[in-house]
């Protein structure tokens, strides 16, 4: 068997990538959709069937900034063990850093016609421009705060509840308070975010119109390679001597303590690249929605991420990807075809992959697991048998 990590010692990033096959196959459906999706979309006529139409490609990229937002929170739940259940904040900052530089783009197109003031602050009776949103004119100052913001955010928030070593579902319970607190705050009017309304009515990005078919597929390409960048990142970070750390922290964080690592201070690490890459799929997602409100830090939106990463398969990164990409095209269609039975489907399935499927759809698929990775059938058909062998010999 070839010891890929002999044959690149100069490149172990590669050896790392050839041992995994789920996530060799997620960067090639990657880099095949990159390509095929825009030119379906851009070149393929209308009337024929290989045409994507411009609103699936928008659907499609909201589908992979919500696949970003799950590798962000597999990283940390999967193999830290920490289970956050306010990541939609991380994301909804760095929505709002895009969605800022969006609104300055206006200038005097606004229904007021200001070139300084977007229009919420204009109807408000606003004279000047707060102090945070200066900067926010350029492209360039918006995408760092996209990944500054949220890190920033997470790094303070981390230092004091790592420090603090509060952990499991205490931990989740603060951190969920967090994003309801935010939510609260950015409700507010005189925050300067827009209110209950938010963001919106974007024209363009970079000088290019937000509607046209180009900038639509320029986008769709930009977040299959954040995509593909994101999970390279996270699987260097997992498979490197931190996280065997990590993952030792997950299954027994008082014997690795007890051994002499600072355990805070690796949490604190992969929490905080957890908060930027849910900014930058934030930052990704505002321009093809097209609107950005408070209602994106709901604790609700936080806790289906959790249910994405459950259903894809914990602990192995593609399968969040997977998981991300099940559950919000079955939202798409039951919130089309029965809304009022979304939610009810939603709770069944969290509870059928909890059940059945508990490493979940990836675990269920022998080639992609390792081999204690067995389906939920098999592993209760041997409960199964084994007690009756012991009714038997209780017999």
């Amino acid at each position: 068997m070839t010891d890929y990590r002999t044959k690149y010692q100069m490149t172990p990033v590669i050896g790392w990538l050839l041992r995994d096959r789920g996530g060799m196959i997620l960067l090639a459906i990657l880099i095949a959709a990159s390509v095929l999706i825009p030119v379906g979309n851009l070149i393929v006529p209308e009337g024929s069937a290989f045409h994507v139409p411009t609103w699936m490609m928008s659907l499609l990229g909201k589908y992979l900034c919500y696949a970003l937002l799950a590798l962000s929170v597999d990283l940390i739940w999967g193999f830290c063990g920490i289970l956050s259940l306010g990541h939609g904040a991380f994301f909804a900052l760095g929505g709002y850093a895009m969605g800022m530089y969006l609104m300055r783009q206006i200038g005097d197109r606004g229904v007021y016609g200001n070139p300084e003031l977007p229009d919420f602050m204009v109807f408000l009776n606003w004279t000047e421009l707060p102090w945070y949103w200066y900067g926010f004119d350029m492209f360039w100052f918006a995408i760092v705060m996209a990944m500054f913001v949220p890190g920033l955010l997470a790094f303070v928030f981390g230092f004091l509840a790592f420090r603090s070593r509060v952990t499991g579902v205490y931990l989740s319970i603060i951190t969920q308070a967090m994003t309801y607190a935010l939510l609260l705050a950015f409700f507010r009017n005189d925050m300067g975010f827009g209110g209950n309304n938010g963001l919106t009515d974007f024209k363009d990005i970079l000088g290019f119109s937000l509607q046209a078919d180009g900038t639509r597929a320029t986008l769709f390409i930009v977040s299959c390679v954040m995509l593909g960048i994101c999970y390279v990142v996270a699987r260097c970070i997992t498979n490197s001597r931190l996280g065997k750390v990590l993952i030792a922290i997950r299954d027994a964080e008082a014997r690795v303590r007890f051994t002499g690592y600072r355990v805070e201070y690796y949490k604190l690490f992969v929490f905080t690249v957890s908060a930027v890459m849910a900014g930058i799929a934030g930052s990704l997602y505002v321009p093809q929605v097209g609107i950005i409100n408070p209602g994106e830090f709901a604790p609700a939106l936080s806790i289906e991420i959790v249910i994405w990463v459950a259903v894809g398969g914990r602990g192995t990164l593609y399968g969040a990807v997977l998981g991300a990409f099940i559950v919000n095209y079955a939202k798409t269609f039951f919130t089309g075809v029965m809304p009022d039975f979304w939610l009810f489907f939603l709770g069944g399935l969290f509870i059928a992959v909890t059940l059945f499927l508990p490493k979940g759809v990836i675990g269920a698929v022998p080639a992609f697991g390792s081999p204690d990775r067995q389906s939920a059938f098999s592993t209760l058909r041997k409960r199964f048998l084994n007690g009756r062998a012991n009714e038997g010999g209780k017999a």
